[in-house]
C-alpha cells in the first residue's frame, strides 16, 4: 500500500520509477549467465561454482533489498537469475544428469513445491523423476530468518526452481540443512578463519538421509566470497550421503588480492 501513495525508487540503482525494478536493471538481470565462479584456488571440498554477477551494484544493492529490507518482489526476477547458474552448472557436469536429454514429462508434475520436512518424511513414495534436481539452500540462523521476517535463500530457491521447469528442466527444492551449532559472524575473518568457524556448522537430519538418495543436488546460495558456507554445506550433504553435484549462486565476489575469481560476464547483447 505504502507503494502506491509513495511510489519507492528502483532497489537497484534508485531510479524513480515507482517500483522495486526499474527497466534498466531488469534488462540487465535478464542478461545475466552462468559461468564458473568462486575462489581461485578453491578450497577442500568446495564444488564447482557457477554464479551470474560480479557482487556491486546494482546487483549488490537488489540481493540486500531483497534480504535485509523485504523487497519481496524482487524475489522473482533474482530467482531467475539464481536459475541461470543452476543451469550453467547442469550443463557443465555433463549431459547424463542434464534434465534436456530426459523423455518429455507430464506438465502437472513440474512443480515447484519445497521438500520441506513433511515432504521430505513422504519421499519414499514419491521417487524421482528423470533428471530430476533438488536445490539445497544454504540455510540462514533461526535467529535472522526471524529477525527478516522470511527465509529469503529458501525464497530465491522456490523461484528458481520455478524458472527452471519452465524451461523444461524438472525441479524441486529440498531445505534439508539445518544449522547444528552457533557460529561467530563471519564479518571481518579471512578465508581460513571462516571455513574453521563454519566447519561442522550444517547437518541434514539423519531421517532425511534415505530421501536424500538419488537425488542430483545443487546447492544454492545467493552469494560465493571464500566459499566456506558452500563447502560446508556440502561436506554435511556428503556426510548424508548425498554429495552435490555442484554449487550456484546469484553472484561472486572479486577478490582484492591473491588473484581473481573464474570471471563472470553479462551475456553479450547483439551488435
Amino acid at each position: 500500500m505504502l507503494d502506491l501513495v509513495l511510489p519507492a525508487p528502483c532497489a537497484g540503482c534508485g531510479a524513480e520509477v515507482g517500483g522495486q525494478l526499474c527497466p534498466a536493471c531488469r534488462e540487465l538481470l535478464v542478461g545475466l549467465r552462468g559461468r564458473r565462479a568462486g575462489p581461485s584456488p578453491a578450497p577442500a571440498g568446495l564444488p564447482p561454482v557457477h554464479s551470474c554477477a560480479v557482487y556491486g551494484d546494482p546487483v549488490r544493492r537488489l540481493l540486500l533489498a531483497h534480504k535485509e529490507r523485504g523487497a519481496l518482489r524482487l524475489a522473482g526476477p533474482l530467482g531467475a537469475v539464481l536459475a541461470a547458474a543452476v543451469g550453467s552448472a547442469l550443463d557443465a557436469v555433463g549431459p547424463a544428469i542434464a534434465a534436456r536429454d530426459s523423455a518429455p514429462l507430464d506438465a502437472a508434475l513440474l512443480d515447484s513445491a519445497p521438500l520441506d520436512a513433511a515432504a521430505l518424511d513422504r519421499a519414499p513414495h514419491r521417487a524421482a523423476l528423470p533428471g530430476e534436481i533438488l536445490l539445497v539452500p544454504v540455510p540462514s540462523a533461526r535467529a535472522a530468518v526471524r529477525a527478516r521476517g522470511h527465509d529469503p535463500m529458501l525464497r530465491l530457491a522456490r523461484c528458481a526452481a520455478r524458472e527452471l521447469n519452465r524451461s523444461g528442466r524438472p525441479c524441486r527444492v529440498g531445505p534439508a540443512l539445518r544449522p547444528s551449532r552457533r557460529v561467530a559472524d563471519q564479518a571481518g575473518l579471512g578465508a581460513a578463519a571462516r571455513h574453521r568457524n563454519l566447519h561442522g556448522a550444517l547437518s541434514v537430519p539423519a531421517r532425511f538421509h534415505s530421501r536424500l538418495a538419488g537425488r542430483q543436488i545443487i546447492v544454492v546460495d545467493d552469494l560465493v566470497t571464500t566459499g566456506a558456507s558452500l563447502t560446508e554445506a556440502a561436506r554435511a550433504l556428503a556426510t548424508a550421503g548425498a554429495p552435490p553435484l555442484a554449487a550456484a549462486t546469484i553472484a561472486a565476489t572479486v577478490r582484492r588480492a591473491g588473484g581473481v575469481p573464474n570471471a563472470v560476464h553479462r551475456r553479450r547483447q547483439p551488435g
